[in-house]
């Protein structure tokens, strides 16, 4: 299905109220004490980033869009887009390949970002985010920080260029390109910031290498968000903990660079023991599932088991990440303690 619509058609533009009632929303959940993010949320319009998006049914996939000549279906449209869910805005032969994040999960990362780190120095953070999308968050950074700091990259014209006319019509120009995210974004390095909007096998090291001394990568990994502080740009070496938010995201999608007949690591990077192989009181534990997620395919199942018993269910951030050159290697509590296991590579 095409993603070239670029708005909804002329008719009652949703008031401030929407947005000022989805703003209560998340802050009530926690998150948007910093005005400067609050006031991003308040007046970047997500309806112009979300033209239509689809809802599952039992007959597949229905579409819900502002140019509808139905006023319910219009009405319906409307109200999800300033309900705090996430929206699947791009499928491609039934399949989601893109989608608009939960708001109240962007306004957590964007927070998680720690932009005003650099105030001092009196310039701001430069941004990458890897996975365009809707355009929608590139916007709230780009009123944040200022559209000359942000860029975000995409993989395919059919998703960047939608984004970039809707950022446009918004009144935001931030750099939009098309391109492997696991790249990065060279030519715009260095960053302060990367935040990644999609669920990652490892850290690519080119944004490692793309990164100023001190920045922060902020990405989704084993259905947890990892944040890792980057030390050494030129060696390659960063290394941060877990976030406590479990986080679920669509892929990273790359072209495929493996030797003809290999067989590429799924989505997740992991290949995994059938889940009738799990024990009935691990498939009930959601700490259970982002350990297995994150070890699978270098721990065996037994082993994997038996750390979530001995360490009494840990929690997501008692693990976290080392990127040391071409070795990433994953732990718990501690990257010298005696668990750790090694992360695939790209």
């Amino acid at each position: 299905m095409s993603g070239t619509e670029s708005g909804p058609r002329p008719g009652p533009e949703p008031t401030a109220a929407a947005r000022a009632e989805l703003v209560r929303q998340i802050r009530a959940g926690g998150h948007l004490g910093d005005p400067r993010w609050r006031a991003a949320f308040e007046e970047v319009p997500r309806h112009l980033f979300v033209p239509y998006f689809f809802v599952a049914t039992s007959r597949g996939y229905q579409r819900l869009s502002g140019s509808d000549h139905d006023p319910d279906r219009r009405a319906r449209w409307l109200e999800g887009v300033y309900t705090d869910t996430a929206l699947a805005t791009y499928m491609r032969d039934g399949e989601l390949v893109s989608s608009s994040s939960q708001p109240s999960l962007m306004a957590m990362m964007l927070e998680d970002l720690r932009v005003g780190e650099r105030e001092g120095t009196g310039s701001g953070c430069r941004v990458l985010e890897v996975g365009t999308g809707t355009g929608y968050n590139a916007a709230l950074m780009a009123h944040r920080l200022g559209t000359d700091r942000v860029t975000t990259v995409d993989l395919d014209e059919e998703i960047t260029g939608p984004a970039r006319d809707r950022l446009a019509a918004a009144g935001y120009r931030p750099a939009v390109v098309t391109g492997d995210g696991a790249l990065g974004c060279p030519e715009r390095a260095p960053y302060d910031r990367i935040i990644a909007t999609c669920a990652l096998p490892s850290v690519p090291t080119a944004w490692i290498e793309q990164c100023t001394a001190g920045a922060l990568v902020l990405a989704p990994l084993a259905t947890g968000l990892i944040a890792l502080r980057v030390t050494e740009p030129e060696a390659v070496r960063a290394e941060g903990r877990f976030l406590a938010t479990p986080a679920y995201f669509v892929p990273l999608r790359t072209p495929v660079r493996t030797p003809t007949g290999t067989d590429p690591a799924p989505a997740g990077g992991r290949r995994r023991a059938p889940r009738d192989a799990l024990p009935r009181e691990a498939l009930r534990d959601e700490r259970f599932h982002f350990l297995w997620s994150l070890a699978a395919g270098s721990l065996p199942l037994d082993e994997i088991l038996g750390l979530w018993r001995r360490e009494d269910r840990p929690r997501r951030e008692r693990f976290g990440v080392t990127v040391d050159g071409s070795e990433q290697y994953a732990w718990l509590d501690s990257p010298g303690g005696p668990h750790r296991w090694p992360l695939g590579g790209w």
